[in-house]
C-alpha cells in the first residue's frame, strides 16, 4: 500500500473527514447522531463496502493465509483488487449454478482464502448460510434443510477432517440441493460435485453476469443460532444489518489502511464473518488468517507473541477462552509493543482475568456484547470513555438498550429504573427482523424493532451495562450456544427419571458447562453410571453432553409448577466453588459457600470464613481471590 493510502480511514461513512469525532460524553455521541445514519452510510451491500476498499488501493493486501499459523510461514497473500475479483467470481459460479437472490448457498469450511470469497460471493448472489462444520452430520443435514440449500460448498477429502464423509452422508436427503462445489478436489460433474477451482476459473472478475443491484433490505445470509442440538434457529441478515456492523466496528475501534489483524474466528460466527472479516475488509484492513483452524489450532496460540511480533497488529481480538489461554503464554523477547487494545466477546470475560489482561499488556480491555440476532457487537467499552471492567459499555451510535421487566409470557410490563435488574432488550440498524422460520419469532421482540436477548442486566447511572445472568435457557460454553431442551428431553426418556433441568455451571476457562439435576420417580434407584451413559448416548453432540448429572429431591418449582432454573444454576455454583476452595480445607481453613441472587451483580457468592485471626486475613482472603476470581460470578467474604 503506498503511505498516501496508509491510515485511518471510515470509507462506509461520507460525512467523517480526517479525524475521528469524540465521542466521550453522551452530548458528543447526541451531535454525531444528528445526521441521519442512513446519509452516512456509503454502501447498501457488502458487495459494496468490500468494492470501496478495493476501489481505495488495490494493491493493498486484504489476506495474508498463513499455512500453520507459524510467524516463520511464508504468507500465502491476496490484494484488494484480487480479494474482490474472486468474490465477483464466486457470485457469478453461484449464478450460474442457478443462484439467485432468494436461493441459498451453504458452506462447510475452516478457514482458506477460499471461504471468504464463498461467503461475500454467495451473499452477492443469493443468501449465505455459514454452518459449523463441526456439528454432527445429522445436526448439519437439519439446518441446510431449514436454510432450503440450494448450493451446498464444502472442503473436499483430507486428512484430520471430515467434512466431505458428512456431505457424503447427508446430501441425499437435501430436498432442495442442486449442486456441491467441492473445494480442494476435482470433483465429479456426473454426480452433481464440481471443483471450486474449475467453476470460479470460468468467471468474469469484473462484472457481475447477472446485472444484480443489491438493495440494503435484501437478505444477506442465514446464521443459525439459539444452540445447535435444537430445532435450526436461522437469523435472517439483511444487507444493511451486516453493513451496519462494519461500519460501526470500523469508528469505534478506530480502524486503520494497511492494519494486520491476527484472524482465527470461525466464519459461521458473526464475530469472525462480520465483526473482524466485514469490518477489516471495509477499512482496507488486512487479516491475518492464522491457519485453517484458526485459534482451534494450538500452534496459534504457541505463536501468539512471534506473531504480534512480525505483523504488528494493534488490536488483539477472541473470545474470552482464548484471551485467558494468552495470560499463560509467556512473551519472551518477543516485541508486542504494537498493542494498542485487546477486545473480547462472545461470553463474559471475568474481572480479574479483564485486569490481568491489563497488567499484561498495559492496553485498555474492550469488552463487546451482542447477538447473532444483532449482526454482532451491539454495545462496547468507547475507547474515549472510563472504562468499567465488568461492564460491556456502551451501544453503539444509532442504537438503542433497554432494560425492561417481563411478564410470565414475555410479554412486556414496564422499563426498570437505574441499577435495576431486568431483560436487556436492544434495537438499532444492526436488529434483524425475525428468524426465518416463524415460530421461533413468538417471544423474540418485547415490542417492535426490539429484540429480546434473552440475557439479564442493569443499567447504571452513566448508561453502562452489565450482564447480570440469563433469563433463557441457553448454555454457553466458550462462546458455543448449547440448547438444553433436547438433553433434557433425553433424561426424560429414562423411566427412573420424573424432572429434569439443565443449567450452565460456572467453569473458569470456558464460562460455562452444561450439568444436569433430576429428580427420580418414587421409590427409583439408578446404578453408578447409568444416567451419565444414557444421556450420553442420545446427545450426538460432544460439547452439548452434561458434565455432571445430580440427583436432588425435590426439584425447586416456581408457583406455576415450572422448574426454577435460578436455584439450580446458585446450586451448582455454589458446588463448583466449593469444589475450587477445597486446598483451604485441606489446610484446615473452615468455610460454607453460598450463592443466592444480587440486587447489582444478578448472582453473589458468599464465603464465610470461620476461626481465622485477624492478623491471618488478608493472606487467606488473598488466596480465596486467586482460586475465585477467574470466574463470572462475583464473589465476597464474610469473617466469624
Amino acid at each position: 500500500m503506498s503511505s498516501a493510502a496508509r491510515g485511518r480511514v471510515v470509507l462506509l461513512d461520507r460525512h467523517i473527514g480526517s479525524a475521528y469525532p469524540s465521542l466521550a460524553t453522551a452530548a458528543e455521541l447526541q451531535a454525531f447522531e444528528r445526521v441521519p445514519y442512513e446519509e452516512r452510510i456509503a454502501a447498501a451491500s457488502t458487495y459494496d463496502a468490500i468494492q470501496l476498499a478495493a476501489n481505495y488501493d488495490p494493491n493493498a493486501v486484504a489476506i495474508r493465509f498463513l499455512p500453520t499459523a507459524s510467524a516463520e510461514d511464508a504468507p500465502i497473500e491476496i490484494t484488494y483488487g484480487q480479494l474482490v475479483g474472486r468474490i465477483t467470481q464466486a457470485a457469478n459460479m453461484f449464478h450460474a449454478l442457478g443462484v439467485g437472490p432468494g436461493d441459498v448457498v451453504s458452506f462447510l469450511l475452516p478457514l482458506l482464502p477460499q471461504s471468504f470469497f464463498t461467503l461475500f460471493g454467495a451473499e452477492t448472489a443469493g443468501i449465505a448460510n455459514p454452518v459449523n462444520p463441526l456439528l454432527e452430520a445429522h445436526q448439519i443435514a437439519e439446518i441446510l434443510d431449514a436454510a432450503g440449500t440450494k448450493v451446498l460448498v464444502a472442503l473436499g477429502p483430507m486428512p484430520g477432517t471430515d467434512i466431505w464423509e458428512k456431505v457424503a452422508a447427508i446430501r441425499g436427503g437435501l430436498k432442495k440441493l442442486k449442486a456441491i462445489v467441492q473445494i480442494n478436489g476435482p470433483g465429479d460433474p456426473v454426480d452433481g460435485i464440481h471443483s471450486f477451482d474449475i467453476l470460479i476459473a470460468a468467471q468474469p472478475a469484473d462484472r457481475l453476469i447477472g446485472g444484480r443491484q443489491i438493495g440494503a433490505s435484501d437478505v444477506a445470509a442465514y446464521f443459525h443460532t439459539g444452540g445447535t442440538t435444537g430445532t435450526p434457529k436461522l437469523v435472517r441478515h439483511s444487507h444493511a444489518n451486516q453493513v451496519y456492523q462494519a461500519w460501526a466496528c470500523t469508528l469505534l475501534l478506530r480502524s486503520e489502511a494497511g492494519r494486520n489483524l491476527l484472524f482465527g474466528m470461525p466464519l459461521f460466527h458473526v464475530g469472525g464473518s462480520l465483526t473482524q472479516a466485514l469490518s477489516t475488509f471495509s477499512s482496507g484492513g488486512c487479516l491475518v488468517v492464522l491457519s485453517p483452524s484458526g485459534w482451534r489450532n494450538p500452534a496459534a496460540l504457541k505463536n501468539l507473541w512471534p506473531l504480534v511480533e512480525r505483523y504488528r497488529p494493534e488490536i488483539f481480538s477472541s473470545v474470552p477462552t482464548v484471551l485467558a489461554a494468552s495470560l499463560s503464554v509467556p512473551v519472551g523477547n518477543a516485541d508486542i509493543s504494537s498493542l494498542r487494545y485487546v477486545a473480547g466477546g462472545g461470553s463474559a470475560i471475568p474481572v480479574a482475568v479483564g485486569r490481568a489482561l491489563e497488567a499484561k499488556f498495559g492496553t485498555p480491555i474492550i469488552e463487546v456484547y451482542g447477538m447473532t440476532e444483532t449482526a454482532s457487537v451491539h454495545t462496547l467499552a468507547y475507547l474515549d470513555r472510563p472504562n468499567r471492567l465488568g461492564s460491556v459499555g456502551h451501544p453503539v451510535p444509532y442504537s438503542r438498550v433497554r432494560i425492561v421487566k417481563l411478564d410470565a409470557n414475555d410479554r412486556y410490563e414496564r422499563d426498570c429504573a437505574v441499577d435495576e435488574i431486568g431483560v436487556i432488550a436492544m434495537a438499532g440498524p444492526g436488529v434483524f427482523n425475525g428468524y426465518l422460520n416463524d415460530i421461533h419469532n413468538r417471544g423474540a421482540f418485547v415490542e417492535p424493532g426490539w429484540v429480546n436477548s434473552g440475557d439479564l442486566g442493569r443499567l447504571d447511572a452513566d448508561g453502562y451495562l452489565w450482564i447480570t445472568g440469563r433469563a433463557k435457557d441457553l448454555v454457553i460454553r466458550g462462546g458455543h450456544n448449547i440448547d438444553p431442551a433436547p438433553i433434557e428431553d433425553a433424561l426424560f426418556g429414562h423411566p427412573a427419571v420424573a424432572l429434569a433441568a439443565v443449567i450452565g455451571q460456572p467453569d473458569a476457562y470456558a464460562g460455562e458447562l452444561p450439568v444436569a439435576f433430576v429428580q427420580l420417580q418414587k421409590g427409583a434407584t439408578l446404578a453408578a453410571g447409568e444416567l451419565e451413559a444414557w444421556v450420553r448416548e442420545r446427545t450426538p453432540e460432544r460439547a452439548a453432553v452434561p458434565v455432571r448429572i445430580f440427583v436432588v429431591d425435590p426439584m425447586p418449582l416456581t408457583g406455576v409448577g415450572k422448574v426454577f432454573k435460578p436455584q439450580l444454576r446458585w446450586l451448582a455454583a455454589q458446588k463448583v466453588f466449593e469444589e475450587t476452595l477445597a486446598p483451604l480445607g485441606d489446610a484446615g481453613v473452615r468455610y460454607d459457600v453460598s450463592v443466592g441472587a444480587h440486587g447489582t451483580h444478578g448472582s453473589l457468592a458468599i464465603v464465610r470464613v470461620t476461626g481465622v485471626p485477624l492478623v491471618d486475613r488478608d493472606v487467606i482472603a488473598k488466596k480465596i481471590a486467586a482460586l475465585l476470581d477467574p470466574f463470572v460470578v462475583r464473589h465476597e467474604i464474610q469473617w466469624a
